[in-house]
């Protein structure tokens, strides 16, 4: 009779535990089903957070030429030749200078390029800024600027506080001084001292114009010491300075390529600018005013982002805007 009954109650347990244990399996599920698809947004800014009629990007693209002619010494008549090759195949103007081997300094190419932009072109945008604010996810700039420009231009658009921080120019690329000066304000997301800027030139200029003109096989482009998009090592690199989780990401840019390549480190990506959506563009907007009306789901949660994501390198991050 005792073995009997020790039997009956050994099954009546184990069914006991296997309910519970089924009920939690049941509520871990239940949570991540409720879980946001994305805890992340990673906005572009130029042309992206402010439409292409301001002038901003016509007047950088005469602004650069400027600078190739004054500055560099380059024929003027080479110069729109040199810098669409250099901007195709660099990602940026700048970074394409410094792989065929022109030395400069950063913030004075930075200072000429932005400086004299009109920036008054750009007005407070209380519609995207009230989207913004209300959206509960991180949102954070991701730009090829420098942060004296990032910060111009969205303080223009009255947005400067919409963004948990910013990733730019200096961020993938500090100076001597800033990795040595050890504040934390001065450049946005930086605390990692691993990376370095090569400041020596080549000891001669690569001749693209040539290279492109009469291709030979074993020839092949000069690197540039420059991080920035489309590059995807530069990507993922902002992805581990800023804790950010590729897959729970969605990525924001103007630039087909630059989404592309975000596609390519797990990102989900927009397109904005258009309504056409290309290979490697998860959406595509018209405006990034549409931004509501094509990712509602990206409200419809209470539900705040955390910040647990370590990739491969963990690297603590600042909330600066």
């Amino acid at each position: 009779m005792l073995t009997c009954f020790l039997s009956l109650f050994k099954v009546l347990r184990s069914s006991f535990l296997s309910s519970r244990e089924r009920m939690d399996y049941e509520d871990r599920y239940r949570l991540l089903s409720q879980r946001p698809k994305y805890d992340c947004l990673l906005f572009d800014l130029d042309d992206t957070l402010y439409p292409l009629s301001s002038g901003l990007a016509r007047e950088c693209g005469n602004n650069i030429k400027d600078y190739i002619v004054e500055k560099l010494g380059i024929v003027k008549d080479k110069v729109v030749e040199l810098s669409n090759l250099l901007y195709k195949n660099y990602g940026t103007t700048m970074a394409g200078l410094r792989a065929v081997g022109y030395d400069f300094d950063y913030d004075d190419y930075h200072s000429y390029v932005h400086g004299r932009l009109p920036y008054d072109n750009l007005k407070p945008d209380p519609q995207l800024r009230s989207l913004l604010l209300t959206l509960p996810l991180r949102k954070i700039i991701f730009t090829n600027a420098d942060k004296v420009h990032a910060a111009k231009a969205l303080s223009k658009l009255g947005l400067e506080d919409c963004f948990e921080g910013i990733i730019c120019f200096e961020t993938l690329n500090p100076s001597r001084k800033d990795m040595d000066s050890g504040d934390e304000n001065d450049v946005e997301f930086l605390r990692s001292a691993s990376a370095t800027t090569d400041v020596h030139s080549s000891p001669e200029i690569f001749d693209i114009i040539g290279h492109f003109a009469q291709p030979k096989p074993s020839a092949t482009l000069p690197k540039t010491p420059i991080d920035c998009k489309p590059q995807e090592s530069a990507i993922e690199r902002a992805l581990k300075i800023a804790n950010i989780n590729p897959q729970r990401t969605l990525f924001f840019d103007d630039s087909v390529r630059n989404i592309q390549a975000g596609k390519r480190v797990g990102l989900h990506t927009v397109l904005v600018g258009t309504s056409q959506r290309p290979k490697g563009a998860d959406y595509a907007l018209e405006s990034i005013h549409n931004i509501k009306q094509a990712l509602p789901e990206l409200w419809e949660t209470d539900v705040k982002s955390d910040a647990n994501y370590t990739g491969q390198v963990a690297i603590e991050t600042s909330v600066i805007a």
